[in-house]
């Protein structure tokens, strides 16, 4: 019998690393996403095979059940070997769907390219956990780690709040008129997010708690903001704070100094995509720079 699951992608939209503190972290589900098809096998092995967005495929492996069991695998760090990992946490978790089973062919599907840094692993990890009936948070935890806002945007359809604290969850409106100033830029690098996280350990500030509650106010503005200039304030100042945490400078002061708008990092500084808000289409800027892929707010953002 054949089962289908599906996550949603993710786009951190404020409150990135502080989230992993308690802070409120405001983030967008995307239309993009991946899918994870199951099928029946047999010889205690199971078929792997992932195809990215435009059908082809990237990596296949023949995993048995010992391997998952045991988590046995090479020393050196593959995509198998990750995978492996997953596999056994989730047997961890929930050994039936090992110990009821003959075997498995399992497909995944991306929708977007896999260098977008949109969640080829969160949208894994909640399929996994879709598929053997476990806590894709506690997956997550045991696997990758992580803070978990990308699992619930895997999981919801809407905008979120979202705090690390037990995995708390608010859906939330957010559809402001000026969502057609809105595009996502990428900028043709992936972000190592454990890198990313290391960083911020290195940097923050001894005030923590003043640095959150101040996190929170702004998260709020951005998620409140009632018009296009409120929005890019709100926006424009969650870059400052963050700025003087990590010690760097924002990404439009390293790369876009002379664009009119407003640029924002979104999730581990430095890579994957770039929110803009612009009163012009800024497509042109950006592509003269190198940077083609650009997005809609409508063509990235899933909406009910």
């Amino acid at each position: 019998m054949k089962k289908t699951f599906y996550s949603n992608g993710k786009l951190f939209i404020s409150g990135e690393y502080l989230v992993l503190d308690g802070a409120d972290a405001f983030a967008l589900p995307t239309k993009f996403g991946q899918n994870l098809v199951v099928e029946n096998g047999e010889n205690q092995i199971i078929e792997w095979k992932s195809f990215d967005y435009n059908n082809q495929l990237w990596f296949e492996a023949v995993i048995s059940f010992d391997e998952v069991i045991n988590n046995i695998h090479s020393e050196i760090e593959t995509v198998k070997t990750t995978l492996i990992n997953i596999l056994h946490e989730a047997y961890n978790l929930n050994p039936e769907f090992i110990q009821k089973a003959d075997g498995y062919k399992i497909t995944t599907n991306l929708t977007f390219p896999r260098n977008w840094g949109l969640g080829t692993s969160s949208t894994l990890i909640n399929n996994i956990a879709q598929w053997t009936k476990i806590n894709a948070f506690t997956l997550l935890r045991n696997s990758f780690g992580g803070s978990g806002y990308d699992i619930a945007c895997a999981q919801n359809n809407t905008p979120i709040i979202y705090r690390v604290e037990n995995n708390f969850v608010e859906p939330v409106t957010f559809n402001p008129d000026f969502t057609k100033n809105i595009f996502f830029v990428y900028l043709n690098k992936k972000q190592n997010s454990k890198a990313a996280i290391h960083a911020y350990n290195r940097h923050k500030d001894q005030n923590l708690a003043k640095s959150i509650a101040e996190n929170n106010k702004i998260t709020h503005a951005i998620l409140n903001a009632k018009t296009l200039n409120e929005f890019a304030r709100a926006v424009e100042k969650h870059e400052i704070h963050l700025s003087n945490i990590l010690e760097i400078q924002t990404i439009k002061e390293i790369a876009f100094s002379n664009f009119n708008g407003t640029i924002k990092s979104l999730g581990a500084w430095g890579g994957d995509f770039v929110m803009v808000i612009s009163k012009e289409n800024p497509k042109n800027y950006f592509a003269a720079k190198g940077y083609d892929t650009i997005l809609s707010y409508d063509e990235m953002i899933l909406q009910e």
